[in-house]
Formats: C-alpha cells, sequence, structure tokens
C-alpha cells in the first residue's frame, strides 16, 4: 500500500510541476500534459481495482510485464532458441521446409549440430554399395478384394486440415499443390469445401460431426453421403475414430472461425463454438464400426474406405481386429496418428497426456495386424511430426506404407509457427478466417511451394534409400535404423519395437487388390 501511494504521489507532483511551467512560462508547455495526465488516471483507476494485483501494486510499471509477457514466443524464437531447440518443430525441421518448397540450397556446413551420442540420437546404417532407384514417384496400391476402385496413393500427401481451421486460401494452395504434384488431399472433418475442389485429388474424412453428410439432428444422412462420396475427385474416405492431439475429445472449430460460408458447408449455426461429439453415434462396438464401413464402402461405389485412429486401450484395437475376423469384413487402410501429432485448437491436458506416441502405436498396430493375419488386406498411413525424408523412411521401417503431413504442408505455405492457431490471428493467413489476413496468402505462389516441397522430400527419399540400398520400400527394414537409448546403449528399431515378434513380415508388395 505504501508503494502504491508513494507512485501515485510521485505522479501527482510530476503533472503540478508540468502544469506550473506551462502557467509560469508559455502555454506551449500545456501539450505535455497530453503524457502524464492519462497516465494519472490511469495509475488511479489500477489502484483500486481488484482484478490484476500487479497492475494494483505497480499501476504503470505492471504493464510492461504485460508487454513482455505477450512477446515471450517471439522473441524465444527469434532471440534465444538454438537451432534444434524449439517446440514442437526446431529452426532446423522449419527450414529445411521453406528451402524444399522454394527450391532454394539446402546443404548445410561444418557438420552435424546435435549431439550424436545425445540419448535419443537416431540413424540409419548405409550400404557400401549403393544402389539406383530410377523412379522418385514413391506410390502405393491402397484397395483390397472388397475394393472395386483402388487408388494409387503417393507416400507423402496433406493430412486432415479442415476449411475453418484453415483458410480459403490455404486449402486453395493446399489442393492446387497436390493436383500439380499428383499427391492426395486429405479434407479434415470439415467436409468438402468449395476450395478443396481445384483438381487435386480428395481424401474425404467422416468425423463424429458428420459434417457435409449429416442431417438436422446431427446423424449419419446416407443420402448426402453417397452424393459426394461418388464425386470424381473423392478417391478415398477415411472413418475418423480420433486424432493424435485430442484423442476421445472430438475436434473443436472456435466461434470466431465459424463463419456462415463455413456453417453451410457443415450444416450446423454460424457464429458458434462447434464442438464435435467425442464418439461416433451410427456405431458404438467394433462390429458395429466395421459393418459401418462396409456400408460407406457400398455406398461410395466401391472405392477405398478405411479408418483413422490414435491408440489408446490396445485392447480396444484387438477387439477391432477381433471383428473384422468375425465379420470378414476388412477395411482398406488405417491411418495412425501419433500423441505428437498438431492441431488447431485442444486442451492442455489432452495435447499433453492423452494417445500413445507414434512410434509405439505404429509398431502395435503393425504387429497386431501381422497376429492376426490382416495385414495383408490394410495398408497403414501414418501422422505426426513427417517433415523429413529420414521422419518418412522411420516410418516405413516400423510398417508404415504411406504418410500424411499436415504442419510440413503448412510450412511450405508460410507458416512461421506462430502458434496462433486457435485465435483466428494467424499472421501469415494460414490458419484464419480473416479476410485482410488470409489475403495475404498469396495462391499462386504457394501452390507452387506445396508442390515443390512434395517433389524435394520424396527426392530426399529417395537418396537416402539409394544410399543405404533400398531398392524398393518393400527393402526398408526395421533393423537397418537405430537410436541411442542410454548413455552406452544403442538398438535397432528391431530390437526396440518387434524384439518378441521376430523380424517384422512385410506385405507392402505383396498383395495386389482384386475385383470382387
Amino acid at each position: 500500500m505504501a508503494v502504491r501511494k508513494l507512485i501515485l504521489l510521485t505522479i501527482v507532483v510530476i503533472n503540478l510541476i508540468i502544469f506550473s511551467f506551462g502557467v509560469i512560462f508559455t502555454p506551449r508547455w500545456f501539450w505535455l500534459l497530453t503524457i502524464p495526465f492519462p497516465l494519472m488516471i490511469l495509475a488511479f483507476y489500477n489502484s483500486y481495482q481488484s482484478r490484476h494485483a500487479i497492475l494494483r501494486n505497480y499501476p504503470i510499471l505492471g504493464y510492461f510485464r504485460f508487454f513482455f509477457e505477450s512477446i515471450r514466443p517471439e522473441m524465444r524464437q527469434y532471440f534465444w532458441e538454438s537451432d534444434t531447440d524449439g517446440r514442437p518443430f526446431n529452426r532446423r525441421q522449419r527450414s529445411i521446409v521453406y528451402q524444399r518448397s522454394k527450391n532454394e540450397r539446402e546443404t548445410v556446413a561444418f557438420g552435424m549440430q546435435s549431439d550424436p551420442q545425445a540419448i535419443g540420437n537416431e540413424w540409419v546404417a548405409h550400404s557400401i554399395f549403393p544402389c539406383h532407384i530410377e523412379n522418385h514417384d514413391l506410390r502405393t496400391t491402397v484397395g483390397n478384394a472388397f475394393c472395386k476402385q483402388p487408388y494409387s496413393l503417393s507416400v507423402f500427401n496433406v493430412s486432415a486440415m479442415s476449411y475453418g481451421a484453415l483458410s480459403k486460401t490455404a486449402i486453395t494452395a493446399l489442393n492446387k499443390g497436390a493436383a500439380l504434384q499428383h499427391f492426395t488431399h486429405n479434407t479434415g472433418e470439415g467436409g468438402i469445401s468449395p476450395y478443396h475442389i481445384n483438381g487435386g485429388d480428395l481424401i474425404w474424412q467422416i468425423g463424429t460431426g458428420y459434417f457435409g453428410c449429416r442431417d438436422e439432428m446431427g446423424m449419419f444422412d446416407a443420402e448426402l453421403f453417397t452424393e459426394k462420396a461418388t464425386r470424381p475427385y473423392v478417391k478415398m474416405i477415411e472413418l475418423k475414430l480420433s486424432q493424435g492431439a485430442k484423442p476421445g475429445h472430438g475436434g473443436i472449430l472456435p466461434a470466431a472461425k465459424n463463419t456462415p460460408e463455413v456453417a453451410a458447408i457443415r450444416h450446423v449455426v454460424p457464429g458458434t463454438d462447434v464442438m464435435s461429439p467425442p464418439a461416433h453415434s451410427a456405431f458404438s462396438t467394433p462390429e458395429g464400426m466395421i459393418n459401418f464401413i462396409q456400408q460407406l464402402r457400398e455406398l461410395s461405389g466401391y472405392k477405398p474406405v478405411g479408418f483413422k485412429l490414435c491408440i489408446g486401450d490396445k485392447q480396444e484395437f484387438i477387439d477391432i481386429c477381433n471383428a473384422m475376423l468375425t465379420t470378414q469384413i476388412f477395411p482398406d487402410f488405417i491411418a495412425v496418428d501419433g500423441a505428437e501429432g498438431g492441431t488447431g485448437a485442444a486442451p492442455l491436458e489432452f495435447t499433453d497426456h492423452l494417445g500413445m506416441p507414434l512410434y509405439e502405436a505404429l509398431s502395435f498396430v503393425t504387429t497386431t495386424l501381422i497376429k492376426f493375419g490382416l495385414k495383408k488386406h490394410i495398408k497403414l498411413i501414418v501422422s505426426g511430426r513427417i517433415v523429413t525424408g529420414f521422419d518418412l523412411l522411420k516410418v516405413m521401417a516400423l510398417g508404415a506404407d504411406a504418410c500424411y503431413s499436415a504442419r510440413g504442408m503448412m510450412f511450405a505455405l508460410g507458416c512461421i509457427q506462430a502458434l496462433k492457431c486457435n485465435e483466428d490471428v494467424c499472421p501469415v493467413g494460414v490458419a484464419t478466417q480473416r479476410p485482410h489476413l488470409y489475403k495475404a496468402l498469396d495462391v499462386e505462389d504457394k501452390y507452387i511451394r506445396v508442390a515443390q516441397f512434395h517433389r524435394n522430400t520424396l527426392r530426399a527419399t529417395v537418396e537416402i534409400m539409394e544410399a543405404c540400398g533400398f531398392k524398393t520400400m518393400a527393402d526398408v527394414s526395421a533393423d537397418k535404423f537405430f537410436r541411442k537409448v542410454d548413455s552406452v546403449t544403442t538398438l535397432s528399431f528391431q530390437e526396440i519395437y518387434f524384439k518378441d515378434t521376430g523380424k517384422l513380415v512385410d506385405s507392402r508388395s505383396a498383395f495386389e487388390p482384386q475385383e470382387i
């Protein structure tokens, strides 16, 4: 209290001195009152308000604390972080995406910056007899014996990001980039918007809210689904059970991003928070889910249909596998999302503490499918911090057939990792619905960068494969990848993830879809 009174007294004295100078010497001094007089009023107000203790004790200086707190992320990113410290992506990872998307020099000088002796350091064994791979367009065919329209899927694709979470210019650029380089664009659970229709192939994701195929009560509408699923640019259907950043929670679209246009696409009320239900209303058991997948397959004209999940309770996935055997209905693919996956908005506890990390989840799913004899029917797509060729090959070694990238593609669009996705104030126009922000994103420039990022990442992937002697994707094996697990021990991925199952039996090149 004494400090507050002293500050107030000082401000009053300063104002009286300035006023006295103005009266004694010249009226021109009175303009100085425009500075201290408002501060005096502000100081009096803060001294008696009860919301902020720091402003009550330091009615003027307290604002400096709020200012520096507001710019802390930017100060840390630009001045104090090393090239390998940042989260969720460090500067080295972001830079390689920027360079590849712009076709700029991507080499580094003077050796590695990471510590090869650090716990967690990973590397892959090269061969003294490198091979040559002619085709850099790495693809896998999705579609089992139940599928009449199998699809040739690139191993590197745009992950699920809805229109609403992302701006119309960002969605347009992603889709045009996918069309240019012939990879696939996942719509996210927000449905198919006009900005998804720019020549790129689509994976239509159906979430718990059934956006784009729901009735007035929010239930699944088979007629609406059929009308959209049979469109020629929809190549695959993905049923979303959960995602890594907020498993068991459902999607979140803040009211600020829920414009009338977004609401019309999703069939919801504009200007409201859109919270997808945690669970599906169309089914509640593993058998019900598998039968629903078959229904989607039939309604879509027998296109590839699969489901996406973040692994939590292992027994639940085992129950799903049992349901596949019981019904003899096999999805064409499973998308596995790691807990480290990104999102525009999620509760802190869900982001940090729910869900299984990608490598553990993927190795578990791969092992389980092989034990049940199901891997030959089902392709695996994975997502979770995949931005480089080495990231891509690591998950292939654990059983993945293809990958999604969300934040990598956002970096290619110009994302600077401002961490403002949930506030509708994205400074580069990627994750916002504010026209003055998203109009700054030049679609004609950014879609080229998206395509170049994809092409250069696959080129880098092939270069690593050649250096390691992997002639095909089926040759990428877990016993060639290594991680330092403590100060003296290095183990292969085979020893870490498949210790009790023996060498991974790979079926990526062994199964060809057939007509039913």
